[in-house]
C-alpha cells in the first residue's frame, strides 16, 4: 500500500506537495510491546499507522499508567511530533499494543507543508481536535462514573477490538488502562465472576455475560 492510499487528504496537496511528502515518510516496524516513544521531550515525527495498534498513555503523580486513546489503522499521531505545534509538548508515552507498521513523516517537512498548505493545517487542527476530545470523555468518566461500570465498558470495548469474549489481560495491565490501582481491579472482577458476568484464568478474563455487562455499563 502507498502513502497516497493511507494520507486522508493527499487529493487535496499538489504535485509538489506530494512529493516532498513521500520523501519524508519512511516506513517502519515494531514488535509489540516496543517504546515508540518516552515522553514529551521528543520528536520522532508524526505517525501514520498502517497496520496493527498503538497505545498513547501518561503516567500519576504516583507512577500509574493511565491510557489516553488507541491508535489503529490510518489513524495519524501528532503528539509524536510536538515540535509540530507551538506550545504544545504534552508527556505522552506511545508504545506498539500489537505488532505494527506505520509511516514516520519527518516533522520538520510536515510543519513546513503545515504551514503552506490549508488543507494541511485544517487536518492537523481536525485530528488534534479529536485527540483532545477523547482526553476530555476520559477525564469524565474518570471523574463521574463508578469503577465498576469503567472496567464493564472497557472489557466491552476490548471484546469488541478482539473480536471474541476471550481477552489475554492481567489485572495489572487493565488496571494500566483505566489509571486505578490493581488491587482494585482484581476485586471488582472477582464480583464480576461472582455475578456470573466473567470467569477469570490466570492472566485472561472471559466475558461470559455480556447483556448483563451491558446493563452495567
Amino acid at each position: 500500500m502507498e502513502l497516497s492510499e493511507y494520507f486522508p487528504i493527499w487529493d487535496q496537496l499538489t504535485p509538489a506537495q506530494q512529493q516532498k511528502l513521500s520523501r519524508a515518510a519512511t516506513v517502519r516496524f515494531a514488535p509489540r510491546g516496543t517504546l515508540l516513544q518516552g515522553g514529551g521531550r521528543d520528536c520522532m515525527g508524526l505517525l501514520l499507522i498502517r497496520s496493527g495498534q498503538l497505545r498513547a498513555y501518561i503516567f500519576s503523580d504516583e507512577g500509574r499508567e493511565v491510557t489516553l486513546y488507541r491508535l489503529f489503522e490510518r489513524d495519524v499521531c501528532l503528539f509524536s511530533a510536538t515540535c509540530v505545534m507551538r506550545s504544545l509538548a504534552p508527556d505522552i508515552t506511545i508504545e506498539a499494543e500489537k505488532d505494527s507498521e506505520f509511516w514516520l513523516i519527518c516533522p520538520e517537512v510536515y510543519k513546513e507543508l503545515m504551514e503552506h498548505s490549508a488543507p494541511v493545517a485544517n487536518f492537523t487542527n481536525e485530528v488534534m481536535a479529536d485527540r483532545f476530545s477523547e482526553v476530555m470523555w476520559l477525564m469524565e468518566q474518570v471523574m463521574w462514573k463508578s469503577v465498576d461500570k469503567r472496567l464493564a465498558a472497557f472489557l466491552l470495548d476490548e471484546s469488541a477490538l478482539e473480536g471474541g469474549p476471550v481477552l489475554k489481560l492481567t489485572h495489572e495491565k487493565i488496571a494500566n488502562h483505566m489509571g486505578t490501582a490493581r488491587e482494585v481491579v482484581t476485586r471488582m472482577l472477582r464480583y464480576f465472576q461472582s455475578e456470573g458476568m466473567v470467569e477469570l484464568t490466570r492472566g485472561t478474563v472471559e466475558i461470559t455475560d455480556p447483556k448483563k455487562l451491558k446493563k452495567l455499563r
